[in-house]
């Protein structure tokens, strides 16, 4: 059950949301026709063990990403890596030097993107989640491609003042990615969330937002309850709020930004992976599902 403090660290409530991602960007790299590889993303699932190694190995056999539903998550994963990898690139041919992941989880692009000389790279996220990923690198010796600043704060606390704090020039452009993210946050967090990358943001910022659509409450009261009941080691919908402030590329199309929206299940077929027939239950998740890009004027 989520509460208004509540916290993590990566094996508990939200945190371990990003093992889950991180396992199915595993399982997406061993295709032979990946969409997206994160050689990290094994890594971290390693790092932990038990299951999560499991599920990676393929010993885990009744793990969700095994299911009908998880292949289409794997596709769903390996797809919105692609998009912000791409998002990334472009952001920083066009010049970018400052790049914002907020609630990086188990993000790697510090660490396998080729960011341009003088990049500066600031992920955001709770402490615990920041030190879990530090160190399993550092332990590694692996070395970000860009120069990598933690900015350890909960993004419904003054994140705005931490970012400036640990450097951040808002004279500057930046390029922000709030990646698997809004569905973590009420609403009103995700009104606030929006207005903090536009106060930072300078002309030529850019923004990446995945954004998904809310299920009606009867739906959405249904399959918490089945989980529940279930006793699932893999919770989801009693994690998230269901709620959405605005649609970002209204909401930011609206203060001057150039947005694009990309349905995701556009974006899957683009990229040559098959949709969930109308009758999976996978369908609700790759129908609601949005990416967002857009540019500062």
């Amino acid at each position: 059950m989520r509460t208004d403090d509540d916290s993590w660290d990566i094996t508990t409530s939200v945190g371990s949301t990003a093992l889950f991602v991180a396992a199915a960007r595993a399982l997406e790299a061993r295709k032979p026709d990946p969409l997206a590889v994160d050689p990290y993303a094994e890594v971290f699932c390693r790092a932990v063990g038990g299951r999560w190694a499991d599920i990676v190995d393929g010993k885990a056999p009744e793990n969700r990403l095994r299911t009908e539903w998880g292949s289409h998550f794997v596709d769903f994963q390996g797809a919105r890596t692609r998009y912000f990898d791409n998002y990334f690139v472009r952001a920083a041919d066009s010049g970018v030097r400052q790049v914002v992941l907020l609630a990086a989880g188990l993000d790697s692009r510090a660490y396998r993107l080729p960011w341009p000389k003088g990049t500066v790279v600031f992920e955001l996220d709770l402490p615990r989640v920041l030190d879990f990923k530090g160190r399993v690198l550092a332990d590694r010796g692996d070395h970000p491609t860009a120069q990598r600043r933690e900015v350890a704060v909960d993004l419904r606390d003054d994140w705005v003042r931490a970012l400036l704090d640990a450097g951040f020039d808002r004279t500057t452009p930046a390029a922000f990615l709030a990646e698997g993210l809004l569905i973590y946050l009420p609403a009103s967090a995700q009104g606030e969330l929006f207005a903090g990358i536009n106060s930072l943001a300078c002309s030529g910022s850019h923004v990446g937002i995945e954004e998904g659509e809310p299920m009606p409450d009867q739906a959405f009261e249904f399959l918490k309850a089945r989980e529940r009941a279930e006793g699932s080691d893999d919770i989801f919908f009693g994690l998230i709020y269901n709620q959405q402030y605005a649609r970002a590329d209204d909401w930011f199309g609206e203060r001057g930004w150039t947005a694009k929206a990309t349905p995701l299940a556009d974006y899957l077929t683009q990229m040559g992976r098959a949709l969930p027939p109308s009758d999976s239950e996978a369908t609700q998740m790759i129908r609601s599902n949005t990416l967002v890009s857009a540019v500062k004027a």
